[in-house]
């Protein structure tokens, strides 16, 4: 056997069960590679490069005499667990409700900021590792310097010359292994020299250990910086520590210890780094102090636990790992049948930004969509904490927001192309963040609103705080983020059919959470049940007597936001045989009371319950059209005179908005079969952002892809993707659209593999000259019965589970086959 060699057999992925008869480009999909690409090393943090595998990220600037990876842990927060109660809050709740019953709005606004509570803790940063090379690479070949981020491999590469000697570094974070890596090396032996160490702005210490590693031991702070409460409290913080492990060619005789901190080598041909990262953080109801945990034994675990691999061994676990998930979907875009993809060549993706508005390049397109999957894969995996603001990418003790989970859009639209782009895996760290919440909200709900069941508002954080934000109730005050996350948890299970996920996660989750509702609603106006008090995220309004308010009752999005959690529970009570329940007979006897959506008198949605003056129609939060999207009360073939209103409102609404409010947009428009909107949304966010003049820009990209509001938030980058999969393919569990907001004049040829619908079935579509051409169905599932519609056409078909369905163009059957 020593003369044969091994060859890895990949397990097909669902792009790979289905192959089209008509290639529609697919054989140039290999001179249009998923990279984004830069031509010198990065100037600013928007310019540096993202890897991660859940739980540990690096920024890679790439310079050539100093190179940085900026380090991120996701665990290392402010402050310990808190009170997320405030015993005097019925009180001020009932003064609130009683000025909104008067119609006193300006007044409510006002005391309704009794009812707020504490800011939420600060995500924080691990530290740096510093590469520092000596003198002769200030005088490197600049036109040959290339740095990549392969989104096939998740892999970063810097590639540059000094004279006749080739440079190359290669990074990446595997997950299996849980471990970022790099390894550094030359084509010509002996010509790696460097000097390498590691810092923090955190409270730490660092140290050589051995002979080849550099440990870094360090803590968080124990609180926020004020206004957080207690300012004479000091409690112990989340404690860490970082090992960094060093292997080189030739060994210790070419590594010398420098100040007890720093390690010089030379005369090298490579060097491998490896590092491991570990806290005492043990839960958000455990405080540091009293944690078991001993990060810096972990991390050594970690250490020992791989060594019996190599470099390339770790590189193949981390591949196979990430292409498992990754390879699931893929995309080609062309402008024409007979078109060849650009040869990209050195083109940096900025400059290929740059010039979308005019040239309108689709496989920038499919860079973006495959690039939201990427970071979600990158930073939520099972076991680790939610994707925050910034994913976890973050560089600053005081990040924007605080890097915290924003409730109110933002954490949910992380979450958006996790069902539909294939990747159901990343979400669970938001399934377990919600059982967390549970827990804290059960105290906040009955202590702030004696209510039963759990409640969570517009901002949270590691400590699962649950209570309002502090400052202005247009942001703090809003009951209705734990409700919103409650419809992720009944979505996993239209997409996937999982009936135990269903049982012991999902429905426990949505009793609480519908008990909390039920109890929240009281007998208001006309006979309707209401919310009072109730808010329109962020947005303020003229009340009649011509103050400036935001408190009131009924908001367009409460009512859609609680139609849909108790649409999902019957169906779930329905699905588990738990209909008979009391509590569902109690929301059965509610939902013909909840306030309908309503027709303002200029033809768009009513944002509040009242037809409001609104100061600012192009306001960011299209709030009120929750019912469109992601929600399902309000559908092109149920409700056609809403669906006329959204399209208004959307219209009054504007383009303008941070990066999440375009993407929201274009999901938006698509849902209403609108590509040209849809489109026009997609192209708005092809806008380069400056970062040294970042406040002049509205939404937009940074130089590495990176959403901005500005400044960065991540949330755009995953709403893209799932925007563009809304586009492509949209479903409920009887129905399924099939490139209903296709802008074809803009893709009129394209094949997209492995997106998932509703009912667990998996779609895949190919289409010609704007018209499909063919697609394919099936099921691991069970089962089901699905309509298919495209263009206005309609057939009713049975997908059995283990069988894929080849349909042509007119939506005639023309091929089966059984699943590998």
């Amino acid at each position: 056997m020593e003369d044969c060699e091994w060859v890895l057999v990949k397990e097909p992925t669902d792009r790979d069960i289905w192959s089209p008869s008509l290639k529609n480009g697919e054989e140039s999909s290999s001179s249009r590679p998923l990279e984004i690409r830069f031509n010198e090393a990065a100037k600013h943090w928007t310019d540096a490069l993202p890897i991660g595998n859940g739980r540990l990220g690096a920024m890679i600037w790439g310079g050539v005499s100093s190179e940085i990876l900026n380090l991120n842990e996701d665990t290392l927060w402010t402050g310990t667990p808190g009170d997320y109660t405030k015993p005097e809050a019925p009180k001020s709740l009932a003064e609130v409700r009683k000025l909104v019953d008067n119609g006193q709005y300006a007044e409510a606004t006002e005391a309704a900021v009794q009812l707020t509570d504490n800011s939420p803790d600060v995500y924080q940063l691990l530290g740096d590792i510093k590469l520092e090379f000596d003198d002769s690479h200030g005088t490197f070949q600049e036109e040959k310097y290339e740095r990549v981020l392969d989104l096939d491999t998740a892999t970063v590469k810097v590639n540059y010359s000094v004279g006749d000697v080739e440079f190359a570094r290669e990074y990446f974070a595997s997950n299996p292994d849980q471990v970022i890596a790099a390894k550094v090396s030359a084509n010509k032996p002996g010509y790696l020299a460097f000097t390498l160490s590691m810092d923090s702005k955190m409270h730490h210490h660092t140290y050589v250990s051995g002979n080849n590693q550099i440990i870094m031991e360090g803590s968080c702070p124990g609180k926020r910086k004020p206004p957080k409460v207690d300012a004479n409290d000091n409690p112990k913080g989340i404690q860490f520590t970082a090992i960094l492990d060093l292997q080189i060619s030739g060994g210790s005789d070419n590594l010398q210890v420098l100040d007890n901190r720093r390690f010089r080598v030379e005369h090298c041909d490579w060097a491998i780094i490896l590092l491991v990262a570990s806290s005492s953080f043990n839960g958000p109801f455990i405080k540091p102090a009293d944690s078991k945990r001993d990060p810096k034994s972990e991390c050594s675990s970690m250490l020992n636990s791989i060594k019996k691999f190599s470099y390339s061994e770790l590189y193949a676990r981390h591949l196979d790992d990430y292409q498992k998930l990754f390879h699931r979907v893929s995309l080609q875009l062309s402008k024409s049948s007979d078109s060849v993809a650009k040869e990209s060549g050195r083109v940096s993706t900025a400059d290929r930004v740059k010039s979308f508005k005019t040239d309108e390049d689709p496989s920038l397109v499919e860079l973006l969509f495959q690039y939201g999957r990427y970071l979600l894969i990158a930073c939520s995996r099972p076991g680790t904490q939610p994707a925050n603001l910034q994913g976890i990418w973050n560089c600053m003790l005081e990040p924007p927001w605080d890097c915290a989970p924003h409730l109110n859009i933002n954490l949910q639209m992380n979450y958006w192309p996790a069902l539909s782009c294939n990747l159901k895996e990343c979400q669970e760290p938001l399934y377990d963040y919600t059982t967390s919440l549970s827990l804290s909200g059960c105290k906040t709900a009955k202590v702030n609103y004696e209510a039963s069941g759990w409640v969570a508002h517009q901002v949270s954080d590691i400590w699962a705080k649950t209570s309002p934000d502090r400052g202005q109730a247009v942001w703090a005050l809003w009951q209705m983020g734990g409700a919103w996350i409650c419809t992720h948890l009944w979505e996993h299970y239209t997409y996937t059919l999982d009936k135990a996920f269903l049982a012991n996660k999902t429905y426990p989750l949505l009793e609480g959470c519908t008990s909390f509702l039920l109890d929240w609603l009281i007998e208001g106006r006309g006979g309707y049940l209401e919310t009072n008090p109730s808010t329109s995220p962020e947005h303020a309004f003229i009340a009649p007597d011509g103050k400036a308010a935001s408190v009131s009752y009924s908001s367009t999005m409460d009512m859609s936001i609680i139609k849909e959690v108790f649409s999902d529970i019957v169906s779930a009570a329905e699905v588990l045989g738990k209909s008979d329940d009391d509590l569902i007979k109690r929301v059965l006897k509610a939902q013909p009371h909840l306030c309908p959506t309503r027709i303002a008198r200029d033809g768009s949605i009513m944002e509040w319950a009242q037809d409001f003056e609104d100061p600012e129609i192009h306001h960011r939060h299209v709030s009120h059209l929750f019912g469109l999207f992601p929600g399902h009360t309000i559908g092109v073939r149920g409700t056609p005179a809403l669906c006329k209103a959204a399209d208004y409102t959307l219209y009054k609404r504007g383009e303008e908005g941070p990066g999440w409010s375009t993407t929201w947009k274009t999901a938006l428009w698509a849902r209403l079969h609108n590509s040209e909107h849809a489109y026009r949304m997609v192209k708005h966010l092809f806008d380069l952002v400056d970062p040294d003049h970042e406040a002049n820009f509205e939404g937009g990209l940074y130089s590495n892809l990176f959403t901005a509001h500005p400044p960065f938030q991540i949330d755009a980058n995953f709403g893209f993707s799932a925007a563009v999969a809304e586009m492509l393919v949209q479903s409920t569990m009887r129905d399924l659209y099939l490139l209903p907001a296709l802008p074809r004049d803009k893709w009129p040829n394209g094949c997209v593999k492995g997106l998932k619908a509703r009912g667990g079935v998996t779609v895949s579509i190919c289409w010609n000259e704007g018209d499909l051409h063919e697609f394919g169905l099936w099921s691991n599932g069970r089962t089901t019965t699905k309509r298919l519609h495209y263009r206005g056409r309609s057939i009713a078909t049975k997908i059995l589970t283990g069988k894929v369905y080849t349909f042509n163009k007119q939506l005639n059957c023309v091929k089966t086959y059984a699943l590998f």
